[in-house]
């Protein structure tokens, strides 16, 4: 397959940009995401939470500074997708720096697509680790604002 990676406006659409999410733990915030993408994708949740669980297995994506890119393949998409989740608390996720996650932008890829998989993972880490962008997120009024400061220009 190997197409190029979609623009971070094109992974993450407004619909996919949530704020003010909780959950208790690491699990609970993958079962959290796995509902945001099987309501977007009709792909079942328990399949979703499954797939970004083993994952994490491989090695927490929680990448340090409060960010987390989880990440997993499925057959059954066609294109990639990603979301973009504030949490109203962080929550431990094992992260390379220990820190607690409250910034969470998850991204789904056909299995077929290594390369634009690992090109959009590239994109979207090398937007959040700057950390204006990351504060400008953090600090955003509502989800249009947050998603204009992943992507870096507005609607």
């Amino acid at each position: 397959m190997n197409t190029p990676p979609p623009s971070l406006a094109e992974l993450v659409p407004l619909a996919h940009v949530v704020a003010g999410r909780r959950a208790a733990d690491k699990t609970a915030l993958l079962r959290l995401l796995a509902g945001l993408a099987s309501q977007a994708t009709g792909v079942d949740q328990a399949s979703l939470a499954a797939a970004l669980a083993a994952r994490e297995r491989l090695g927490s994506t929680g990448i340090g500074g409060g960010l987390a890119l989880p990440h997993a393949r499925l057959a059954a998409l066609a294109a990639p997708l990603g979301w973009l989740v504030r949490l109203a608390r962080p929550v431990a996720f094992e992260a390379v720096d220990g820190a607690p996650v409250d910034l969470v932008v998850m991204l789904l890829s056909p299995e077929a697509d290594n390369a634009g998989h690992l090109a959009a993972l590239a994109a979207v880490s090398r937007r959040l680790r700057q950390p204006d962008i990351a504060a400008a997120i953090r600090a955003a009024p509502d989800a249009a604002s947050m998603r204009t400061a992943l992507i870096g220009k507005t609607l």
